[in-house]
C-alpha cells in the first residue's frame, strides 16, 4: 500500500519561502487548562515553564529530583522539545515541601495549585502559540495576510504535524510492530510507533479529501454521503485512525476511506476531527528585521506547524 506522506493544502498560491525554526526563542507554547483548579485535594498542580526539554524529559527529571514514581505524575499533553513551553503537571500533595530542587536553568515552577484529581491526557482546552517567522519578504505579506484571514474564517486541515512521526520514522518498522513481526522491549516506543502508523493513514486520507475539495474550488472539505461527523461539532467531518472498535464511513465517503484503512490493525482505532478552527490570530511585522510574529490559539490535538505550512503552502519536513 502506497501511503503518501505529503500534507496537501487548499491554498493555491505558490510556495512562500521564509525561515521557520523551532527553538526556545521563536517557538513559544502556553498550555490552556481544561478547568479551574479546585484549590483543595490531594494533588499539586505545577505550572512549569521549560526550555529545550521534552515532556518525557521533564517527567524523568521530576522522578529523579522529587523521588516520585512515574505513574503517579500526571500531564495533560505532550509539548515540543525545541521550544519554550509552559504546561501543567500533577504530583502527589505530600511532595509540596520538596519542590525547590526542581528549578533549574531549563525548568521553572511558575505557580502551584491544589486540585482534587490527577491530570490525565486530554485534560486541556488547547494551546496558545507565539511563533516568529524570519526572512519574510515584504512582497509576500499580502498573500500571508490573506491566508491568515481565510484560516480565521474557514479553519484549516487538522493534519498530524511532522513531529508526530519524528525525524527518522520508519513506516515499515512501525508496520512490522503493528503486525507482530517485530517485538519491542520499550512499550512506550512501541505505542508511539503504532500511533504514528495509524496517523499516516489519517494524513493520507485527509490529503485525498483536500485534493477532491480543491478540484471543486472549495474553501473547506466537501461533505459526502456516509461521512461521520464529530460529536462536538455536527459540521466537522472525522477521519479514521484504523484499528478495532471504531466506526467506518459508508457510501461515497466509505469508498474513499477504504483506500486508507488497514483492517488488520489490532490496536484500538479512533476517529479524529479532519478540520480545526484556530482562534485569536494576530500578527506583527518587524520590517527592519523581516520578522513576522504570529500569535494564535489551537484546540488540543492539533499542530501549530500545520498552520505555518498552510501559510507557506509547502511541507517543512
Amino acid at each position: 500500500m502506497n501511503i503518501n506522506k505529503t500534507r496537501t493544502y487548499l491554498q493555491t498560491h505558490n510556495a512562500i519561502d521564509f525561515t521557520f525554526v523551532q527553538n526556545k526563542f521563536d517557538f513559544i507554547v502556553d498550555e490552556v487548562p481544561l478547568e479551574e483548579f479546585s484549590g483543595k485535594g490531594n494533588f499539586l498542580i505545577l505550572r512549569i515553564k521549560k526550555e529545550f526539554l521534552s515532556t518525557w524529559e521533564l517527567i524523568s527529571t521530576i522522578v529523579d529530583k522529587l523521588g516520585i514514581e512515574e505513574h503517579k505524575i500526571g500531564y495533560a499533553g505532550l509539548k515540543d522539545k525545541k521550544a519554550t513551553t509552559t504546561q501543567y503537571i500533577s504530583i502527589p500533595l505530600m511532595k509540596e515541601q520538596f519542590l525547590k530542587p526542581l528549578n533549574s536553568k531549563k525548568i521553572k515552577i511558575l505557580s502551584v495549585h491544589r486540585h482534587h484529581k490527577k491530570l490525565n491526557i486530554g485534560d486541556l482546552k488547547g494551546n496558545k502559540f507565539k511563533i516568529t517567522l524570519k526572512n519574510v519578504e515584504d512582497e509576500n505579506l499580502p498573500i500571508i495576510y490573506q491566508t491568515l484571514s481565510q484560516i480565521q474564517k474557514n479553519g484549516m486541515p487538522n493534519y498530524f504535524g511532522y513531529q508526530r512521526f519524528g525525524k527518522d520514522y520508519d513506516f515499515q518498522k512501525a508496520k512490522d510492530v503493528v503486525f507482530g513481526e517485530e517485538v519491542m522491549a520499550n512499550k512506550k516506543l512501541e505505542h508511539l510507533l503504532i500511533s504514528a502508523y495509524q496517523s499516516y493513514f489519517f494524513n493520507a486520507w485527509l490529503a485525498k479529501r483536500i485534493e477532491l475539495s480543491k478540484d471543486k474550488g472549495l474553501k473547506r472539505l466537501e461533505f459526502l454521503d456516509g461521512d461521520i461527523y464529530s460529536l462536538k461539532d455536527k459540521k466537522t467531518i472525522t477521519g479514521l485512525l484504523p484499528g478495532r472498535k471504531v466506526p467506518r464511513s459508508t457510501s461515497e465517503a466509505g469508498e474513499i476511506e477504504k483506500e486508507f484503512d488497514d483492517m488488520f490493525v489490532y490496536a484500538k482505532g479512533f476517529r479524529r476531527d479532519a478540520w480545526v478552527y484556530p482562534k485569536n490570530i494576530k500578527n506583527k511585522y518587524l520590517k527592519e528585521y523581516k520578522n513576522l510574529i504570529l500569535e494564535f490559539e489551537l484546540p488540543k490535538s492539533s499542530y501549530a506547524t500545520v498552520l505555518i505550512e498552510n501559510i507557506a503552502n509547502k511541507n517543512f519536513k
